[in-house]
């Protein structure tokens, strides 16, 4: 059984997908990242970045003590290890992986993550950051976009690069997207959105989807008020 810490935001859907991929055993521990669970002293032992998801694998292949881990890359490319799945053996196709998982690791996400930021949460709209993050993630749809005319997936055959990216793509629209403008990455989409264990991992977020759109002040804080020296709420 693996204990995932999840909510449900393009990372924490990241892991479930992988889960329902692979058939694996887990129940879900919520962690409202809106009232301050990522600040607790069981969730920081495991995830120090108080950050979701993170997770607990009580049954790792080596027989030994349960494994704990945080950050999303890491997490697939744990699970695929651990499963043989959705991460190629063969040296070139596990590369051409890893370069996909990584990218989006540290560029799709980063920057998407920023234009949700300033396009819908930040309290003064600054038209500069705006524009500069929706650029920039248009800049990365193209990139998607190009490599998925010359392939089926990102690196080939279905894979945690596709799992990892897929998330980000869904609020194409909240970014300022849209995907008639990159018809190959619209193909790749509507493929991954059609399988049923993505049907399935998103059903399983359900429960914890938010109904509002708007923040309290102290929700607002928790979420965007973090320093060096105040992880959370005052």
């Amino acid at each position: 059984m693996i204990d995932l810490y999840y909510w449900p935001t393009p990372n924490g859907h990241k892991v479930t997908i992988f889960l329902e991929e692979a058939g694996l055993a887990y129940r879900i521990k919520p962690v409202d990242i809106t009232k301050g669970d990522q600040f607790k002293s069981e969730f920081l032992a495991i995830s120090p970045n108080n950050r979701m998801p993170a997770m607990v694998d009580r049954a790792p292949a080596d027989g030994g003590a349960p494994v704990a881990l945080f950050e999303s890359g890491a997490i697939l490319v744990y699970l695929a290890e651990k499963t043989g799945r959705l991460l190629p053996a063969d040296l070139h196709a596990r590369a051409r992986t890893l370069q996909w998982l990584f990218w989006q690791v540290g560029g799709l996400g980063p920057m998407a993550g920023q234009n949700h930021h300033f396009a819908k949460y930040a309290p003064a709209k600054i038209p500069y950051a705006i524009e500069r993050y929706r650029n920039e993630t248009g800049r990365l749809y193209g990139v998607m976009d190009g490599q998925l005319a010359k392939t089926p997936y990102l690196a080939g055959e279905y894979s945690i690069a596709d799992i990892a990216c897929y998330p980000w793509i869904v609020p194409h629209e909240d970014q300022g997207q849209d995907l008639h403008d990159f018809p190959h990455l619209k193909r790749w989409f509507e493929a991954i959105r059609s399988r049923p264990a993505v049907i399935r991992a998103y059903a399983a977020g359900g429960p914890y989807e938010r109904t509002r759109l708007d923040f309290t002040a102290l929700e607002r804080e928790i979420l965007f008020g973090q320093t060096a020296e105040r992880g959370g709420a005052k």
